[in-house]
């Protein structure tokens, strides 16, 4: 029996972050799938083959915790790791109250992407 692949789902906003990601996460063996937009990912079917999440909180239209909102209010169980450039104590708070496993403050380094997406997959 094969060991099942790790899959991350990025959804960012910014072109540039998600292919820097996107880079990183092949560079080290594990597959993503990138979405410019919660919506986009709303409209895919690549929640059900995912490892886990990596979120941006602040996007355009669906916010990032409303995402992971609907996600768990529909049985999704996929563990996520929330991302933001403006961080700030009530955007942790209501982070952590959705439910993350991680939460990383852009820009992040390689080595604390790799860990919260270890910690998702054990």
């Amino acid at each position: 029996m094969m060991a099942q692949r790790t899959v991350v789902i990025v959804v960012d906003d910014d072109p540039g972050l998600l292919k820097s990601v996107a880079r990183q996460l092949a560079h080290h063996g594990i597959d993503s799938r990138t979405f410019a937009s919660a919506e986009a990912l709303l409209e895919s079917d690549s929640v059900q083959t995912a490892t886990c999440l990596l979120l941006d909180i602040h996007l355009q239209g669906i916010s990032g915790i409303e995402l992971q909102r609907r996600l768990a209010a529909s049985g999704s169980k996929l563990p996520v790791i929330f991302m933001t450039a403006n961080d700030e104590e009530a955007t942790r708070n209501e982070a952590m109250d959705a439910g993350c496993i991680a939460y990383l403050r852009k820009p992040f380094a390689q080595h604390v992407l790799l860990n919260a997406i270890s910690k998702a997959a054990a």
